[in-house]
């Protein structure tokens, strides 16, 4: 008898035997990039040929790739890849038999490429100052936080950017030698940093602290003497304004303001309402305002000075709290009289970054970070970061 050729579906042959347990060929999906080395690779199997014990993964352009044991979509290709290089892949089924013929090419991604991004970050807001029990000396307005932002910066996708948000500093106490703010702490990511705000100056002793980087203090003590300086760093963007001064009398200065756009302030006037606090800067990738300097306390029965625009609290007889995620400046307490109770000043608020890129990218934001992904607008998505540190990466 003569011997036939027979040809399965896998169009593989052999004479005097029909191969029906070569794998057919998957059909591949659309790759997802999940890391820098690793490509996640969606299929589904063929309704006919063998069964696959596992499958096998090649890229084009080609390198080593390990794909992940198992025949369960999707699997993982992982292998060293060119930065900033497209690549496709296709998948084949294996079993003892042979290894199949493969499915049609994936369409192209790039495993980890360079990506522009922008971004603002904001420190957390100085504390205002505090009064003291028995004095008429009222406590100033805290600092805005530092904010810097920075324009179409690349980076690579896929790798770690480390994130700090800062917290608001502390508001001054009525206990002797506390009645001082404290210093808001800084926010940083992708290298560059903005200083926390510095603390507003107590009733009793000390001038308003200058930032490390952020807005300027004021503070009243009897004659009054200077706020804090805010700081100039020797890159641009500038990061915050001084703080005012107070003159003789009972009431304080507002602080300054952080961002580009602040200015000093001018001294402010005795037995009055306290000094209002300079208005911070808008981010240019939200359109929304933050960092202002937190508002003076006043003397007695006068009102404490307004906040700033953009998050600044207002002097009162404890001084008003900076909202979290402002940067603004806490304020002072008002000057409680002769014999009067002391008084705690206002907290700053905390910082926040805010992130703007490209809506074809997907930011990761990683364990001790609390944030969230907007929704794609114009082409782009804005992340904002609201508290913690750790890292964020883009894919």
């Amino acid at each position: 008898m003569a011997n036939i050729k027979r040809a399965n579906t896998s169009g593989i042959t052999k004479t005097g035997t029909a191969i029906s347990d070569v794998p057919d060929a998957p059909t591949i999906g659309t790759p997802t990039v999940t890391s820098a080395t690793v490509v996640s690779v969606p299929f589904t199997a063929a309704a006919t040929g063998g069964a696959p014990t596992s499958y096998s993964i090649v890229s084009n352009p080609s390198i080593a790739i390990t794909t992940q044991a198992g025949t369960t979509s999707p699997l993982t290709a992982t292998g060293t890849y060119v930065n900033g290089t497209a690549y496709t892949f296709t998948i084949a089924g294996v079993n003892s038999t042979a290894t199949g013929p493969a499915s049609s090419s994936s369409t192209p991604v790039t495993p980890f490429s360079t990506v522009s991004i922008s971004y603002t970050i904001v420190a957390g807001g100085g504390g205002g100052g505090g009064n003291r029990g028995g004095s008429e000396q009222a406590g100033a307005g805290g600092g805005g936080g530092g904010m810097r932002t920075f324009t179409d910066q690349t980076v690579s996708g896929g790798t770690n950017l480390a994130v700090v948000v800062g917290a608001g500093g502390g508001g001054g106490r009525y206990t002797f030698g506390q009645e001082q703010g404290t210093n808001g702490s800084d926010s940083s990511f992708n290298s560059h940093t903005s200083s926390g705000g510095g603390g507003g100056g107590g009733a009793v002793g000390g001038g308003g602290n200058s930032g490390g980087a952020g807005g300027g203090r004021a503070q009243h003590y009897g004659a009054g003497s200077s706020g804090g300086a805010g700081n100039t760093p020797s890159t641009s963007p500038k990061q915050g304004s001084n703080g005012t001064s107070s003159a003789q009398g009972q009431a304080a200065g507002g602080g300054g303001g952080g961002g580009p756009d602040s200015t000093n302030l001018t001294s402010h006037n005795s037995q009055t309402s306290g000094g209002p606090g300079a208005a911070g800067s808008t981010s240019p990738l939200n359109s929304v305002q933050y960092s202002g300097g937190g508002g003076g306390g006043g003397f007695q029965s006068y009102g404490g000075g307004s906040g700033g625009a953009g998050g600044g609290a207002s002097g009162a007889q404890s001084g008003n709290s900076a909202n979290a995620n402002t940067g603004g400046g806490g304020g002072g307490s008002n000057g409680g009289g002769n014999g009067g109770s002391g008084r705690y000043a206002g907290s700053g608020g905390s910082g926040i970054v805010i992130i703007k890129y490209p809506d074809t990218k997907t930011i990761t934001i990683g364990a001790g970070l609390t944030g969230t992904e907007g929704a794609p607008s114009g082409g782009f998505k804005i992340a904002t970061i609201t508290a913690g540190s750790g890292n964020v990466s883009f894919s």
